[in-house]
Parts: structure tokens; sequence; C-alpha cells
């Protein structure tokens, strides 16, 4: 055991609501510095990031520590998303989270693998018996990895609420060394209705900055008129690593006074996509850079708006001066500032914004249904987060359902009629996106009789696609006859190129083995720990299908010594 370390947030000006939090509860989940490369409420894709994530030195199998006592709620294990998660729930009322683990403590492991053979399942959530799995603070619960959808090893930490909202760890006392001020990649300024221009023009315009000798920033001279707003790019790094991680709050003034503030202290995972919405999602798409509007449109409920007056529009007269200004914060404190001169000017001749009308105009507020030759479309009420003219064409058996530049909130259902096709070929049919490099992605799939369909949040083209190749299956370390006593693990690859894996079931002498799944890798791991294999002549068998059912089978026999 540890020595455990108390931390307490001195200097501090926490916002109201914050200020009860208990800042001495909770210990740190590693024992090495704390180093994040993704900070909490950060913008991701579809989301805000929901904890910390913490750095391991780009290694795998770090402790651990359980950092409150309590009890764990919930164990799950998936191939993608959180890997190998920990749920841990404490008498105050909050939730501790823990993963992209590689593996559990011992009891905890134990606890798990019985339920998994049981299953028959590498995938499985769990939710053990108030009392079977108590933990103390500074307990070791688990160890560092980078299973599911982790790009590297990392330790993601959350702290949760009682109605299960993700909070701010920084909040609670955990300490991120943090002496720089947020980065401004770019300005922006926009057009928010049907009269306003800036500079002449309704599109969104970038604004050129320059440095101060404070390190503040001044914008050009900007003439507008009628309702405009603002956005901004920008990033914080910590001192001890050179990640590009979110800011913390972002506060914006009209000559003076406070109209709009975002603080990223608490969200619902209900609201959490609707990132979409408060980023320039087009630009994004685009360039990949989020550009943070600093107004409020319609159909936007998040949370982290802490003060909206008029939305943060603001609504520029006719020879009025303005002064706008934006402060960028990090935890910490450091700030970044950049003030705005704007010059209320109405001009006749401008610019007008360019709408690309379709006979397809889709309401966000009501159902959309499109149909066409084999195709059937339906757009749920509410997928949209404003109305749009969609394009949509139809190209023999292919289907370009709008741009990947629009936003969806809820799933679409694209339908195809596969009547012409025989039953025979319907079994390896799918429905794939098209993506750039023309290559099918493919989309789930579900078939009933002559309708197959999918449902997605991805506007695109999409066509139906054929999957007639097998999975591969490539043994890393084990072959005919071969005697592997010196293995810890026994591994296997597999892929598959087209529908991609649906399943898979690894078996030794007749009987199921857990096969730890790395879909980043491909690699199938077996755990000769588990003791499934006798201490001589093994007979392995490996089925995998894709997701049309297409099957490969490996079979071998090695030995291994007692």
């Amino acid at each position: 055991m540890r020595k455990i370390i108390v931390f307490i947030v001195l200097g501090f000006s926490f916002c109201y609501g914050q200020k009860n939090l208990p800042k001495d509860y909770f210990i740190r989940p590693l024992d090495i510095p704390t180093v994040v490369s993704g900070t909490f409420g950060e913008l991701r894709s579809n989301h805000f990031h929901s904890g910390l994530d913490m750095k391991t030195k780009g290694e795998e199998g770090l402790n651990v520590y359980a950092t409150a006592s309590g009890r764990v709620t919930r164990i799950k294990v998936s191939h993608g998303g959180y890997g190998k998660a920990l749920y841990i729930a404490h008498p105050n009322g909050y939730t501790s989270v823990y993963a992209h683990l590689k593996k559990f403590s011992p009891e905890i492991e134990a606890f798990v693998k019985e339920r998994q053979y049981a299953k028959e399942s590498y995938e499985i959530e769990l939710f053990p018996k108030s009392g079977s799995l108590m933990v103390k603070q500074g307990d070791v619960i688990a160890y560092s990895g980078n299973t599911g959808g982790s790009s590297g090893p990392h330790l993601h930490f959350e702290i949760r609420d009682s109605r299960s909202r993700p909070m701010n760890p920084m909040n609670f006392g955990i300490e991120v060394k943090d002496t720089r001020k947020p980065i401004v990649n770019s300005l922006w300024a926009y057009s928010l209705d049907k009269d306003a221009h800036i500079n002449g023009a309704q599109k969104p315009v970038r604004l050129k900055l320059t440095p101060q000798e404070d390190g503040s920033f001044k914008a050009e001279n900007l003439n507008a008129y009628g309702k405009i707003g603002f956005g901004v790019s920008t990033i914080d790094k910590q001192d001890l690593a050179e990640n590009n991680n979110g800011v913390y709050e972002i506060t914006t003034l009209i000559n003076g006074q406070e109209n709009l503030k975002i603080e990223m202290n608490r969200f619902s995972f209900a609201e959490t996509r609707y990132a979409n919405r408060i980023i320039d999602y087009s630009y994004f798409k685009e360039y990949r850079s989020r550009i943070t509007k600093l107004f409020v449109e319609k159909n936007n409920p998040l949370t982290v708006f802490k003060k909206k007056v008029n939305n943060g529009i603001v609504n520029i007269q006719d020879s009025l001066s303005y002064n706008y200004t934006i402060h960028i914060k990090d935890f910490k404190n450091n700030t970044t500032t950049i003030t705005i001169p704007v010059q209320g000017k109405n001009v006749e001749a401008i610019t007008k914004a360019d709408i690309s009308k379709t006979s397809e105009y889709a309401k966000a507020t009501e159902n959309y249904t499109y149909s066409s030759g084999f195709f059937d479309l339906f757009i749920p009420k509410g997928a949209l987060y404003e109305n749009t003219y969609l394009d949509i064409s139809v190209n023999g058996e292919k289907i370009k359902i709008h741009n990947n530049k629009t936003p969806l909130h809820k799933n679409m259902t694209l339908v195809f009629d596969v009547s012409r096709y025989s039953e025979e070929d319907k079994k390896k049919l799918y429905i794939g996106r098209i993506n750039g490099s023309k290559t099918p992605s493919y989309s789930r799939t579900s078939k009933k009789g002559n309708r197959f369909s999918t449902r997605t949040r991805t506007f695109g083209t999409y066509s139906l696609f054929t999957d007639n190749q097998k999975p591969t299956i490539i043994p890393i370390n084990v072959s005919s006859k071969k005697w592997i006593s010196n293995a810890t693990h026994l591994k296997v690859k597999i892929n598959d190129s087209e529908s991609g894996i649906k399943s898979y079931r690894g078996t030794i002498n007749g009987k199921f083995i857990l096969l730890e799944y790395d879909y980043k890798t491909g690699m199938l791991i077996y755990d000769f720990n588990d003791k499934i294999h006798a201490d001589s002549e093994n007979n392995f068998k490996l089925v995998v299908l894709d997701k049309v059912g297409n099957r490969a089978t490996f079979e071998t026999t090695f030995f291994r010594k007692p």
C-alpha cells in the first residue's frame, strides 16, 4: 500500500456552486505526477470529454489506486469505448470512474473472469451486489492500460455526482501544474440575421489579431451592422506536456458588461452531443479545427453556459461604437484576453450569404421522409439542429444524402429495397457509406425480408455492397506441433477488410477460452494463467465471423510442459 497523500487546493477562486465541493476527499489515482493529455469538458468528436486523461509515461501496467473508500458498483469490459472500466461509489454520493485499464486487481480480475467464462464472452457488464467488492482509499484496484477506444496508454479518470453527471476533477483538488496562458488559434465574426453584415458581407469573417505588450490580443477594427456573434478557436497547454487541451472558461463582455460565460465544471451525458452545436461544425469537418461559437443558437440547451445575455448575440446599431472583449481562462486562472473594436456601419450594397436551395426542405421540428426507387429515408424531428435544404441525389443503387458538414443529433433511418436480389446474394449484402477513398465503411445493417436498413447519425453517400471474403486468421506464436511452454499468452491476429469482424470463439480441447480482443491491432490473446489448457497436448480451435456471416476457422495442435 502506498502512502496516502491528501491534496488541498489553495489560492483558487471557484465559481458559485463549486465552493462546497470536498477538496480533500479524493487522492490521485496514480502515484506519479499528474500530467494530462485531455482536460475536462474539452471538445471531442460529437461530445465533451468527461474526465481527465492522465499520462502514464507511455507505459501500461501502472498501479491505479482507489481515490476514496467505497464499493465497486459497476464493471464494464468492451472492445471499444472505455475498454476495461471500473466504477466506485463513495459514501459522500460521488462516483469515481477509471477507464482504458489493462486489467483489474487480482480480486476484481477473478470476479470478472469467472463471469466472463460463465457467459462465454469477453465483453461483459457487471453490477456487483452491495458489499461484495469493497475498497479502501489507496487500495490498488487496477493497472493502467490502452484498452477500448484509447489512442495511447493513459488513465481516463472521472468523478460523477449523485445523478451520474461528470464533474471537473480539478474542482476536487486533483492538481495539474499549469502556468501557461491559453493559446488562440483564430478569431471569427458571424452575421446572425438576414440584415446583418460584417465588413460589407454576410459570410463568416476571420479577424486578424495583433499581440499586445501585456500578452493580450487586439483584433482589427470591424465595421458591422445588425445581430452578430463571435467565435474563437483556442487550446490550453499545461506545464509538463505539449498536448493541445481544452480551456476551462470563456467569458465575453460588450462595453464592459458581461454577456456570456462558458464554464467546464459539469454536464450531463444526455446533453453532451450538443457539443456539435457549440462549434462551427462545417468548418471543423473541412479544416479539423474547432471554433467555439460565443453565442447560443436555437436548439442548444447546453448547461455549460453560465450566463446568457441576449444569448451572447451583439446587436450593432449604425454609427455607434462598441468594445467586445473575450477572456479565455484555464483552471489555474491563466488568462488570455482579446479586444475587438466594432464600429456600427450600415451599408446597402452587401455580399449576401450563399444559400443553396433545393426541393428537399427539412424542418428541425418535424419528421422528414423521402422515397425514390430503391430507397426510403426517414429523419426524425430533433435530428437536425436547424431547418435545412437537403441535397439528395440517386444514382442507381447509390444515394447521396446531403453532406457530412451538417451534424445530426439523432439517427436517420435509410431503407434499401433488395427484392431484386436472390436469397443467396442477400446473405452477403451490407449497407456501406462511401468514404473519400471510395472504399465502403460498414454501416450496421438490419435485414428484414426485402428491406435492409441502417440507422446512422452521419450524412453521406450510401450503397449496397457484397462481401464474399472470409476473415483472415494469422497465428502469432502458435503452430502445428509447436511447443510453447515458455509463452505466457497465446496470440492470434484476426482481420476483415470489408464488413468487419462480428464475433469470434476460441476453444482448447473443446472448452471455451477467454480471448481478449484489441480491435485497434486485431490481436486476440489467451492468458495461460486461466489454465483451461492441458499440461501436454492441446487442440486449439478458433472460429471468426464477419458481419455478413462469412466464417473462417483455424485449428492446430500445440504442446505445453507442466
